[in-house]
């Protein structure tokens, strides 16, 4: 059984339309790491969560990237969103003309046992990976490792393009109101239309195709 580190069901749901009935939550509050981008934090709570559960795990991490702001708040959109409100935030991109921008989420995967080279890459836990090019982090084996590394954790990455607008609709939540994509904002979409194009499907995608040859293997 595949473990989804969280306790937002609407996110299992998304997760089993990709996936399958071979996956449920697991409630476990993992450390989460201060760090300058996305992957490292999910990839440390996913090494955290399988050590925890000892059976294999997801954990997604996601933020919001304003183009103008270079890609600010990005890793800390959680905590802008609390500290500063999304409305603010939306000001302030459209005060400084600066309302291209992405929603991007990264799904990391444990299961404690190494991985073959393919297109994405595999964290250490020794931060190395992030020195090297992306050329180079494709084509990363655990054998690459350094002695004494933390358990490998290979990263799946999903995004969509949008406008910041004026906050609209009710549904959805965080960033949602104020991120329109393709003439609509997230908070005013059906949750199977946002589920169809967002950050965390496209992630989920690209997992559930690596990972049901996983499972074959």
């Amino acid at each position: 059984m595949l473990r989804y580190v969280t306790t937002n069901e609407g996110k299992v749901r998304e997760a089993e339309e990709y996936l399958g009935d071979d996956i449920a939550a697991l409630d476990y509050d993992y450390p989460e790491i201060q760090a300058d981008s996305l992957e490292a934090v999910a990839a440390e709570g996913a090494r955290s969560a399988f050590e925890y559960a000892d059976e294999p795990v997801i954990v997604d991490d996601a933020g919001l990237y304003i183009e103008g702001f270079d890609g600010f708040p990005g890793p800390y959109s959680a905590y802008v969103e609390n500290t500063l409100g999304i409305e603010r935030v939306g000001r302030l991109a459209r005060g400084e003309d600066a309302t291209r921008a992405q929603f991007r989420c990264v799904i990391a995967y444990c299961d404690g046992e190494g991985f073959e080279a393919s297109p994405e890459p595999v964290d250490t836990g020794d931060r190395r990976g992030q020195d090297l090019s992306a050329d180079d982090r494709a084509g990363a084996t655990t054998d690459d490792t350094v002695a004494g590394s933390d358990l490998p954790v290979k990263l799946f990455t999903g995004a969509v393009p949008g406008t910041i607008v004026e906050p609209r609709g009710e549904g959805g939540f965080g960033y949602d109101p104020i991120f329109e994509h393709d003439g609509t904002t997230f908070a005013e979409m059906s949750a199977e239309r946002k589920n169809a194009i967002s950050h965390r499907g496209r992630a989920l995608g690209k997992f559930a195709e690596w990972y049901a040859n996983r499972r074959v293997d």
